[in-house]
């Protein structure tokens, strides 16, 4: 089918690009109705169209995999790459279970590596859902600024249509794999960003060859010497952040990890520009409230975590008034 033929079809859905009416089956009783709401975007038709093609030509893929590596299609990560990131695209994915749920997205155990076992890694497959669910978390605020260039595209996600919210659901993970890449290429303590597939990301899986992921600092329980060091360590994050003229926008204990030692933040879909957002100071202020608040709450010495003298050299770091 011609790309011109999807344009005729979404404007006439009871004929065929000949013009000829189609005809109907007609369902029974017990059949759930199709649903038809929404569009699909223009990346999610390609997909499908090239799932229909591989069920004709594809072989059987190797070893138990799920799916041949999605990295020929997808935008990849910041170079230089670590010599861990497999990209021969003879590649097998193969999953093996779920990390951990959200409720924009869940995020997968994924096995990437090349049939003869030669060479291959543990990935932490992030899914960001659309037609689930009718509104992303708090997503008004974080879009501000955001924009796309076509009318019907942004009528749509106003609208919270299926169409839209695929969009919405695009957008966030085009967001986070854009911060990861530009805060990893300036050394902050982030998960490398692989590549991003429509609304997946692929990203370093951060914990043992077991597959047994790092805890996030909410669930550890550090001693009073390791408790300054990891706020040393989170406050140098969220400096360097800042001076990139940013925020993580939804800091807490469970967007930062604990790995080998070492601070790691993560869930970057809703990072703020602090200069261009309106509310950009409220959401670096939120922040710190948030992240200080936890660290008093575990013993740290108030004098340390003090919000405000941080959020102030934060602001100045950042270039805000």
């Amino acid at each position: 089918m011609r790309e011109h033929d999807f344009d005729y079809l979404d404007n006439h859905p009871d004929t065929d690009p000949a013009g000829r009416r189609k005809s109907r089956r007609a369902r029974f009783d017990d059949e759930p109705a199709p649903n038809r709401s929404g569009r699909l975007t223009l990346d999610e038709r390609a997909r499908l169209a090239r799932l229909r093609e591989d069920a004709y030509t594809e072989h059987a893929i190797p070893g138990g995999g799920d799916r041949w590596s999605t990295w020929d299609d997808a935008v990849r990560g910041p170079r230089p790459r670590p010599d861990w990131v497999v990209t021969e695209l003879a590649a097998v994915d193969t999953e093996l279970g779920v990390l951990k749920t959200g409720k924009e997205a869940d995020v997968h155990l994924v096995r990437r590596e090349l049939p003869d076992g030669s060479k291959g890694g543990l990935l932490a497959a992030k899914r960001y859902r659309s037609d689930e669910h009718r509104l992303f978390h708090r997503d008004a605020g974080y879009l501000e600024g955001r924009r796309v260039r076509r009318s019907r595209e942004m009528r749509a996600m106003e609208s919270r249509s299926a169409f839209g919210r695929n969009l919405i659901a695009e957008q966030w993970a085009a967001a986070e794999f854009t911060a990861l890449s530009r805060l990893w290429t300036v050394g902050a303590p982030v998960p490398y960003p692989v590549q991003q597939h429509g609304t997946e990301l692929l990203l370093e899986f951060l914990g043992d060859g077991e597959g047994i992921a790092a805890p996030r600092l909410a669930e550890s329980r550090p001693g009073p010497d390791e408790l300054t060091e990891l706020w040393h360590q989170t406050v140098s994050a969220v400096e360097l952040l800042a001076a990139e003229g940013l925020c993580h926008g939804d800091l807490s204990a469970y967007n930062l990890l604990v790995h080998k030692g070492r601070v790691v933040v993560i869930d970057l879909p809703q990072i703020v520009d602090v200069v261009a957002n309106p509310a950009g100071g409220e959401f670096l202020a939120r922040d710190v409230r948030n992240i200080a608040g936890w660290f008093r709450g575990k013993g740290l010495d108030p004098r340390l975590a003090d919000e405000e003298v941080l959020v102030r050299d934060l602001r100045e770091v950042a270039g805000l008034r």
